[in-house]
Order: structure tokens, then sequence, then C-alpha cells
């Protein structure tokens, strides 16, 4: 874990919920249950390396809840916990401010 470099709660949360895709992995879980080849689907430009870390990492954190089948080939799904649920407010508003930046044209659509 990385040291923090000030006080304020809202490092505490970047420093998990940062980056490109971990606040993405959690809006497309909050559609519900989804396997590692869905979430891939979703997001067509993250790397296998990148979504397999940054869903350990939310599943470390208490967001995620990972679910192994045993079967052959092994079947895993991934769900969101109930603190995983409460980033449901945070996603939509980082939503609605998304919309703004790009009806200003300060942001381009996904091509």
């Amino acid at each position: 874990m990385k040291d923090l470099v000030s006080e304020c709660p809202v490092e505490n949360a970047m420093l998990v919920l940062g980056g490109r895709w971990r606040i993405l992995l959690v809006y497309y879980l909050l559609e519900g249950t989804k396997r590692f080849s869905d979430l891939r689907r979703d997001m067509p430009k993250i790397s296998q390396r990148m979504l397999t870390l940054d869903l350990r990492a939310l599943e470390e954190a208490g967001y995620i809840t990972r679910k192994v089948f045993p079967q052959v080939p092994v079947r895993v799904e991934y769900s969101l916990t109930e603190e995983g649920q409460r980033l449901k407010t945070l996603v939509d508003v980082l939503g609605e401010c998304g919309d703004r930046l790009a009806s200003r044209g300060y942001v381009k659509a996904a091509a």
C-alpha cells in the first residue's frame, strides 16, 4: 500500500478507487453479478492483467466478492458487496459530472 501524502479522507478512497478502471468495474458490477469474460466485453480496452489486478484490489478492499465454481473450465463470478453497493451514489455523481463535461466539449465520447 502506498504512503499517504495528506490526512484527507478522499486520498484514502483514491488509493483504492483511483486509476482508470476501478470505478468502471464498480459501474458495470452495479448491473449485477458478472463473469470475468463479461467484464472484458464491457471494457474491451482493459488488459487481462490489469483487470485481474483491479478485481483483486477491489476484493481485498471489501468492495467485491469473487465466487469460484469447481468445474472444468473453472467459472468465476464477481459481484458487489454491501459496501460496494454503497458506491452507487459516487458512481452516479461521477456520471453526471462526465455528462456535463461532455456537453461542454471537454471530453470526447469513446470511439
